[in-house]
C-alpha cells in the first residue's frame, strides 16, 4: 500500500529551556492586568482542548500520562467527557469506533514511548478502514530530544507510514491551528488516522486564547458529464450492482441511496463487515461481500456486468486476494472523494469523485425505465440473501450451547436501531449472517482483521448512542485481549450485551491449518477462565450458559440487568469446537 504524503509539521522552537521560568514569571506578573483589547492567555493544552470542544468532539479516549498533564487539566471542566481507559489500545480502539459512528474524528490520548506503541494497532485499524481518527502522544520535554531520554521514540518514523499525517507541537501559539488541521486532514479525502505529538513544554506555555475556526472540508460532487456516463452504463446493463462501503456516510445519504434503488429495483451488497447502509430487510439488498459469503464473491463480481462501488474500492478482500473482476474489458465505476484510488484493483472505468452524500444527491436525478432483467436479477440475489439470513430453529436442542440457538433467540428480541460489534475470528460469521443490520453504522468491526475489538468498540457505542441496544459478540480469544474495558464500561455506565462464544480455539487460524496442515493442530488450542464470574467481577451481570437449554433464560436475564440495573450483561457461551455459522 502507497501511503498518502505525510506532512509533520515541526521547526525550531520560539523558546529555549532556559527561558521557560522567564516566561512563567512574565505570565504571572500579567495576571489581574488583563487588556480587555487582548485575548486572555491560556495554556497550549488548554486551547488544544478548547479547540476540540469547538470542533464538537463530546470524549475523548484517555489513558493518561505525565507528559500530557496540561491538556488533562484542560479537560478537567470541559465540556468533553474524558473517558479513562484501562489500555491503550483499547482507548484506540473506542476513538476508532467512535469516529466509525460520527461525522467528525474519534480522539484518543496516550503518553509516549510505551503508550503509543500500545496504541498502534488502533491506528492502523483505523487506517485500513478509512476511519477519522486523532490520536494525540504527549512527548518528552522540547530540550530533551535526541538524548535518549526517558520513553523518547521518534513520532515521525514511528507512525509516518500508517498515520495520514504525523505533527508536532513545536509553537505553542499554533495549537489551535493544529487541531483545526489534524481534523481536517482525518476527514478530507479518504479518512483516516492523524497522529499529533505534544511536548509536555510546549503544552504548558501560556498564549493568546484564540481559536482557529474549523476548515471546511470538500466533498466532491458528481457533474453532468459523470451523470451521464453513469445512466448511459446503466441503460446498457442487464445485471448491475452497486456496493457500499467506508465510513463516510450520512443515515440520510444511506437512505435516500436505498429509495433510489429499490425504485429502480436495482440490487446492492455490503462491503464485507460495513452491513447497515442499505438496510438489511430492503429488497434491493443482496448481503455482504468479501470472507465468508457463502455465494462465493467470485461469483457474484464475474456475472455482474456493471459494478458501482459506493464509499470503497475493490480491494484484497472484495476481490478474493486480487484475483477476480480483474479482466480489463469489465464495467467498474468507483464512487471516492479519494483521487489516489489508493487500495484499488481492477478495471476503472470511470472515477467519481465524491462523497457518498454528493453522489447520492447527483444520483437522484437520473431516472431511468426499470428492465425486467434487473428485476430478476435482483430478485435472485435477494431469494438468496433471505434464504441464508433465515433464522434456525429457536427451541433448544439437547447438549452443548448453540450460537445458533442464541441467535434465533436473540434477534427477534432487538430493535429496529440495534447496533452489534465485533473483531476479528470465526464468531463473527453469526452476525453476518443473522444480524439485522437496518441503518448506517450499525455494524462496527475490523476491517483490518485486527482482534481485541469487541469490547472497545461495544463500550464506545454505548456510550455514544445510550439509547440504542449494542450488542457485542467475541470470541473466546479476542475477548481477552481488551476484556478489561469492562472496567471501563462499569465506570462509565455503558451497557452493552456481551456475547462470548468459547470453543477453546483460535478457530480461524484452526481452519486455515486444517486446510494446509491437516490433522497437525498446533498453536491454537485454549484453556479459558470463567467469562460469567469475570463479568460480576467487573460490576456486570455475568453468566456461563454450557447446555442449549439454558440460553432463553439467560438472555431474558442478560436484557433485564441492562434494562432494569443499568449494567452491561455478558453471557459466556461454551460451545463445541468446529461448529461454524456456515
Amino acid at each position: 500500500m502507497t501511503p498518502e504524503p505525510q506532512s509533520v509539521l515541526t521547526t525550531n522552537p520560539p523558546f529555549a529551556a532556559a527561558q521557560l521560568p522567564a516566561a512563567v514569571e512574565r505570565r504571572d506578573r500579567q495576571q489581574g492586568q488583563a487588556d480587555p483589547a487582548q485575548p486572555a492567555l491560556k495554556s497550549a493544552g488548554h486551547i488544544i482542548v478548547d479547540s476540540l470542544a469547538a470542533h464538537g468532539v463530546e470524549r475523548t479516549y484517555v489513558v493518561p500520562g505525565e507528559s500530557f498533564l496540561d491538556v488533562l487539566d484542560g479537560l478537567h471542566r470541559s465540556s468533553i467527557e474524558t473517558i479513562v481507559c484501562r489500555h491503550e489500545g483499547g482507548a484506540a480502539y473506542m476513538a476508532e469506533a467512535d469516529g466509525k459512528m460520527n461525522q467528525r474524528p474519534g480522539v484518543a490520548m496516550v503518553t509516549r514511548g510505551p503508550g503509543a506503541a500500545n496504541a498502534h494497532v488502533g491506528l492502523h485499524t483505523a487506517w485500513q478502514d478509512s476511519t477519522p481518527l486523532l490520536l494525540f502522544v504527549g512527548l518528552i520535554p522540547f530540550a530533551h530530544r535526541d538524548r535518549e531520554a526517558f520513553q523518547e521514540f521518534d513520532i515521525k518514523s514511528w507512525f509516518d507510514t500508517g498515520a495520514k499525517r504525523v505533527m508536532v507541537l513545536d509553537h505553542p501559539e499554533r495549537a489551535s491551528e493544529i487541531v483545526a488541521e489534524a481534523m481536517f486532514a482525518a476527514m478530507s479525502g479518504r479518512p483516516g488516522p492523524v497522529v499529533v505529538g505534544l511536548p509536555e513544554d510546549v503544552i504548558r506555555q501560556q498564549v493568546p486564547a484564540r481559536l482557529h475556526p474549523p476548515i471546511p472540508v470538500a466533498a466532491g460532487g458528481m457533474g453532468g458529464a459523470d451523470a451521464e456516463a453513469l445512466a448511459a452504463a446503466l441503460a446498457a446493463s442487464s445485471k448491475p450492482l452497486f456496493v457500499t462501503g467506508g465510513n463516510d456516510w450520512t443515515q440520510d445519504a444511506a437512505d435516500r441511496l436505498t429509495a433510489w434503488l429499490e425504485r429502480h429495483h436495482i440490487p446492492a451488497a455490503a462491503e464485507w463487515r460495513t452491513q447497515g447502509t442499505v438496510p438489511f430487510d430492503s429488497p434491493s439488498y443482496v448481503g455482504p461481500i468479501g470472507y465468508g459469503r457463502p455465494r462465493p464473491t467470485y461469483d457474484l463480481l464475474e456475472e455482474t456486468d456493471l459494478l458501482v462501488f459506493v464509499g470503497t474500492v475493490p480491494g484484497d478482500v472484495i476481490t478474493d486476494g486480487f484475483v477476480c473482476r480483474q479482466d480489463w474489458d469489465k464495467e467498474n465505476f468507483l464512487v471516492t472523494v479519494d483521487p489516489s484510488l489508493r487500495g484499488r484493483s481492477g478495471p476503472v472505468s470511470r472515477q467519481i469523485l465524491a462523497k457518498p452524500d454528493a453522489f447520492v444527491r447527483g444520483l437522484e436525478g437520473i431516472t431511468l425505465p426499470v428492465k425486467e432483467e434487473w428485476k430478476a436479477w435482483t430478485g435472485r440475489m435477494r431469494a438468496e440473501q433471505e434464504r441464508f439470513a433465515a433464522l434456525p430453529p429457536a427451541a433448544p436442542a439437547s447438549g452443548k450451547a448453540r450460537m445458533d440457538t442464541l441467535m434465533a433467540n436473540l434477534v427477534p428480541r432487538l430493535p429496529e436501531d440495534a447496533v452489534v460489534t465485533f473483531g476479528a475470528g470465526e464468531h463473527t460469521n453469526w452476525a453476518h449472517r443473522y444480524f439485522p443490520t437496518r441503518r448506517y453504522a450499525s455494524m462496527l468491526s475490523a476491517r483490518n482483521g485486527s482482534m481485541g475489538y469487541s469490547i472497545p468498540s461495544a463500550v464506545a457505542a454505548s456510550l455514544a448512542e445510550p439509547r440504542r441496544r449494542v450488542v457485542t459478540i467475541a470470541g473466546d480469544g479476542e475477548f481477552l485481549m481488551n476484556g478489561q474495558e469492562l472496567a471501563t464500561a462499569a465506570q462509565y455506565g455503558a451497557t452493552p450485551l456481551v456475547i462470548v462464544m468459547d470453543n477453546q480455539e483460535y478457530g480461524t487460524i484452526r481452519s486455515h491449518q486444517e486446510r494446509h496442515y491437516p490433522e497437525r493442530i498446533s498453536g491454537t488450542q485454549l484453556k479459558n477462565p470463567d467469562f460469567g464470574l469475570m463479568a460480576r467481577a467487573f460490576g456486570g451481570f455475568g453468566v456461563t450458559v454450557t447446555a442449549d437449554r439454558g440460553i432463553p433464560a439467560a438472555l431474558d436475564d442478560a436484557l433485564t440487568a441492562i434494562d432494569k440495573d443499568g449494567v452491561f450483561a455478558l453471557i459466556h457461551l461454551v460451545v463445541e469446537q468446529r461448529v461454524k455459522a456456515y
